[in-house]
């Protein structure tokens, strides 16, 4: 399962890339908690990409994401920054500063990629199906 989309360059996009990315997920049979962290990382990416880059040349932003058997990755595409995206350390008192932070520590992976004229942030997520859930509930009870 994949998905691409286009959406505005406008804050109102983070609802509709999580709505989009969870109704995939759920309907793909992705368990519950890992359809949370999923969206989770979609709203820090894009909500970075609004704050701190620059849109496509079309003007809006390319939300991705491809789910294989037990992982997903997700990815945030834009025109880019004057820096480089990294994970920040900020102080206790600090407003803001901790959305690669977040997506460092429940992604198995994540980076940065450059082509042409655009910037994509990608994360890598462990994505369990809820069926292998199941079986592993009924083999303990079998066992």
């Amino acid at each position: 399962m994949s998905s691409v989309v286009l959406l505005p360059y406008a804050p109102s996009s983070v609802a509709v890339a999580r709505q989009r990315l969870s109704t995939d997920l759920q309907e793909s049979g992705v368990f519950s908690t890992a359809i949370d962290d999923a969206v989770l990382v979609v709203s820090e990416l894009l909500s970075n990409a609004l704050r701190h880059a620059h849109p496509l040349p079309s003007g809006m932003v390319r939300v991705a994401w491809l789910r294989s058997e037990d992982h997903i990755e997700v990815a945030v595409s834009d025109g880019g920054a004057a820096t480089e995206p990294r994970a920040g350390r900020p102080t206790l008192s600090s407003l803001g500063g901790r959305g690669l932070g977040i997506v460092e520590y429940v992604a198995e992976s994540w980076g940065v990629r450059h082509d042409a004229d655009t910037t994509t942030v990608w994360a890598i997520l462990p994505a369990p199906k809820k069926s292998m859930n199941g079986q592993v509930a009924a083999l303990r009870e079998a066992g």
